[in-house]
């Protein structure tokens, strides 16, 4: 039973580009998130958050962002225990739109879960990589399993009418990967407490 102490996840889409292919396993994520009681979910859309190219004066690490959209930014991930980013891979790594967003926030990430949906020619692999080194810097906790959306399933959906439904993997995937953030949502919301 959701109640005021399940964990909040956000589920961040993280490319805001006309025609993103994005849109589908964010909703594919939500609504498959959505029949469980452990954990209560929440769509962040870049869309609604057009941060600047960072041009602060200090990383957050040191000061808070004086920008007005970055402060509502971080406001946003105060108020969550976890996240799970849907990426494209761009160049063999994320788009410049989510690196942003994670640039202008520290405290916000620290020691709360991440898990990645990715999607792309190799599932965004490399994307994913790229995420959870930055992940760690922002002293968060990447869990080990993630979803891969690859060419095959990726052209299935995109082009060919297919569903997520037609491949079931994907959903055995984030079943593991939702179990996990379920696990350290709970215990590092458990610590940040006792901390505070």
């Amino acid at each position: 039973m959701i109640t005021q102490s399940t964990p909040r996840i956000g589920i961040i889409l993280g490319s805001t580009r006309e025609g993103r292919f994005g849109e589908t396993p964010a909703k594919w994520i939500r609504d498959l998130a959505s029949k469980r009681t452990d954990l209560n979910f929440e769509a962040i859309d870049l869309r609604d958050y057009p941060l600047p190219f960072f041009e602060e004066q200090m990383s957050p690490l040191f000061a808070p962002p004086q920008n007005a959209v970055a402060q509502r930014w971080a406001a946003k991930l105060a108020t969550l225990d976890g996240f799970i980013v849907v990426t494209p891979e761009y160049n063999h790594s994320m788009s410049a739109v989510l690196k942003n967003a994670l640039d202008y926030a520290y405290a916000q990430f620290n020691r709360k879960p991440i898990g990645f949906v990715g999607y792309g020619g190799v599932g965004a692999a490399r994307s994913i990589e790229h995420l959870r080194m930055v992940a760690v810097e922002l002293q968060m906790a990447p869990v080990r399993f993630a979803v891969h959306v690859g060419m095959v399933e990726f052209l299935g959906i995109w082009q060919q009418g297919k569903s997520f439904d037609d491949f079931p993997h994907l959903e055995q995937s984030a079943t593991a990967m939702l179990d996990d953030i379920s696990w350290w949502a709970r215990a590092l919301k458990s610590a940040r407490g006792a901390q505070s």
